[in-house]
């Protein structure tokens, strides 16, 4: 008797429409329209979690210079500043201070001001 693949295939295509739930159209009725959307679909994903982190790094970038415009400051001399002075906080880290915490941020920047005056 000859085998035949359809649990497997029938899963797999279970699969696919599931991811394709939502689609417009034929993209989430049809197989094979399905498998071309899903296929777009998980590229613009994975390209999308990439995007994520640098638009964060950038949010957090802005935040910081506000902050430290706010003080007569830039941002580039404030982490050239923070730098040289050997406090190791990450972007993420400085931008919640800068937001929910305004004193201890000043207190970097006085400590980054004090370092660039040596």
């Amino acid at each position: 008797m000859r085998t035949t693949c359809a649990v497997s295939s029938r899963k797999r295509r279970k699969r696919v429409l599931e991811r394709a739930k939502g689609f417009y159209g034929a993209s989430s009725k049809q197989i094979r329209t399905a498998y071309d959307a899903v296929d777009k679909a998980m590229a613009h994903a994975f390209v999308g979690r990439k995007q994520k982190k640098r638009q964060y790094r950038r949010l957090w970038t802005v935040r910081i210079n506000a902050a430290c415009r706010n003080n007569g400051f830039n941002y580039s001399q404030f982490i050239n500043g923070l730098k040289k002075a050997g406090v190791e906080l990450n972007r993420k880290v400085l931008a919640d201070l800068a937001v929910s915490e305004p004193a201890a941020f000043e207190a970097l920047i006085a400590k980054a001001k004090e370092q660039l005056a040596k």
